[in-house]
């Protein structure tokens, strides 16, 4: 790349790194901010993509999802240079396989035979990410029986951190990290303390007035970076008594913390966690965070008309040094809306959250909100507007306006002095002139242009900043990209006798793996769905 391309990619990336030494960009960047707008930017061999220009056959990886049903997760793996004809051979079943054994002597140690296989129940979750494709989550769980001490868990390709909560409240969480790998078999091992090893903490919840302790309070130990220690323990209710089980490694961290959480989500109890000294009794005070009260406000525009289906709730610390966070409650055809809450503090309010629906001129709203000991009716919210964002998009040609195509917008990250929006379903259709319109909180976020069945997809960033004065922000012109046609077959790692090699009904998606603000990130080329025969249609870019 050189030339006025080139120059454009290097200014671009210095205001995504949020860089301030403006002498490195030749002219003021736009507010919208767009890498490259159509391959006429690229040299020949290269094609416009959201991270700039690029070899449209390089740095692909694609994710295959046979039958989550069948227990057949997603596999992904890069595909080299892609050819018109470009067979999927997956490999074989991917899983996590543990041993879990229970020290019989104290201390425990790995090389100490006196063990016994575990096969009480556990709750095995698997929580990671995709070790190919940036930002595609992976999530298993599953209640299991160990079959002396073994126990298999099919999984999607993937890295992974698998916690193990038993089932019996004694025995303390464990978690190991690993990478799985399509086709391959993670083996971990766990080795659970012995009974007389575990570190029992107990103690008792109070309130500050010596009142009953409410019942559905709940209590865990966590370490400083708020990873479990313990489970989650029910306080028995009225004595607020509690015991937690904690791994013999507990008693010599160097900070342990126990956190105090309602057990339903919908409970109008604070949150508080308190730093603890094991050596000494446990008691947790509960400040005075009062009796539930009623709030009810109305949600009106800047123009002073209804706001409805906007989401409302209250958060933030509340008396007695907890943190609150309301049940969402959603406006009426007026505006209007109630919720229960706590009091807010006399010292600072709470935070109110409005956040109206897609489409609507009105933009996510935060406003301070004093909330005293009594029901209570909040003044009139007004919303701020959201940027009016208007662009145009053209055809593979670079002059003839694409009509028809569905956009999608989704925020990606913040701008400065700004929360990240919510992410709502935003999408809408260029008109007759390839013209569209769009509502959107302050920012940045990835735009991906949908067309029909004889173009890929294509992605943007777009950077929106606080309007000033209901001026729209113009977002630079770009082009839909040509296509190539990519066909092929998802095959069975094995093939049964009498049975069609193929895997049908399989999801396809195919990935480009790209750098933004320096993070690795990815970005969705094509996703494609198998026939019977196990064969699909997918629609890649092309120069």
């Amino acid at each position: 790349m050189s030339g006025a391309p080139a120059r454009r990619l290097l200014a671009a990336l210095v205001l995504l790194a949020g860089n301030t030494r403006c002498a490195l960009l030749e002219e003021p960047p736009a507010d919208s901010l767009l890498v490259c707008t159509s391959d006429a930017d690229c040299s020949a061999n290269e094609t416009c993509f959201v991270d700039g220009c690029g070899d449209p056959g390089q740095d692909i990886v694609v994710e295959v999802t046979p039958n989550p049903a069948l227990g057949l997760y997603a596999q992904d793996f890069p595909v080299g240079r892609l050819r018109a004809e470009q067979n999927l051979q997956l490999f074989g079943e991917a899983s996590v396989r543990g041993l879990v054994t229970r020290s019989t002597v104290t201390p425990p140690t790995p090389s100490s035979t006196a063990t016994r296989p575990y096969s009480d129940p556990l709750f095995v979750r698997a929580i990671g990410t995709s070790a190919l494709i940036p930002g595609v989550a992976r999530y298993h769980q599953a209640l299991i029986v160990p079959d002396n001490g073994q126990w298999a868990l099919p999984v999607a390709s993937g890295q992974y951190a698998v916690t193990l909560v038993a089932e019996d409240p004694d025995v303390p969480p464990a978690t190991s990290t690993g990478t799985v790998s399509p086709g391959e078999t993670l083996a971990m091992q766990w080795l659970l303390p012995a009974p007389a090893a575990v570190v029992r903490v107990q103690g008792q919840v109070t309130l500050h007035d010596g009142a009953a302790v409410p019942s559905g309070l709940a209590v865990e130990a966590l370490d400083a970076q708020l990873r479990p220690l313990s489970q989650r323990i029910p306080v028995t209710a009225a004595t607020g008594a509690f015991s937690l089980a904690l791994a013999p490694e507990a008693a010599t961290a160097s900070t342990v913390l126990l956190r105090v959480t309602a057990l339903h989500d919908d409970a109008l109890i604070p949150q508080q966690t308190f730093p603890v000294d094991l050596t000494a009794p446990v008691e947790l005070e509960l400040g005075d965070f009062g009796a539930p009260v009623l709030v009810t406000g109305r949600v009106v525009a800047l123009d002073g008309r209804p706001v409805a289906s906007a989401t409302v709730s209250l958060q933030g610390r509340v008396s007695g040094g907890g943190t609150f966070a309301s049940p969402l409650a959603t406006t009426d055809l007026e505006g209007r809306f109630e919720l229960r809450s706590l009091p807010s503090p006399a010292e600072t309010p709470l935070e109110l959250v409005v956040v109206p629906p897609p489409g609507s001129a009105a933009g996510l709203t935060l406003t301070n909100a004093v909330v005293p000991r009594t029901d209570t009716v909040l003044p009139d919210v007004v919303c701020a507007e959201r940027r009016v964002v208007r662009g145009l998009l053209r055809l593979p040609d670079d002059a003839t306006p694409a009509a028809g195509v569905r956009l999608v917008v989704e925020p990606v990250d913040t701008v400065p002095g700004r929360r990240l929006p919510p992410d709502l379903a935003t999408e809408t259709i260029t008109d007759g002139n390839g013209e569209y319109t769009l509502r959107l909180d302050p920012a940045l976020y990835r735009l991906d242009a949908v067309p029909g069945e004889n173009l890929p997809r294509i992605s943007r960033f777009v950077s929106v900043v606080p309007g000033i004065d209901g001026v729209a922000q113009a977002v630079p012109t770009f082009s839909l990209q040509r296509g190539r046609t990519l066909r092929g077959r998802a095959l069975s790692f094995a093939r049964e006798p009498g049975v069609p090699p193929g895997l049908a009904f399989a999801s396809i998606r195919f990935y480009r793996v790209v750098n933004v603000e320096g993070r690795p990130s990815s970005v969705l080329l094509a996703q494609s769905v198998t026939d019977t025969l196990g064969r699909y249609t997918a629609l890649l870019p092309i120069r």
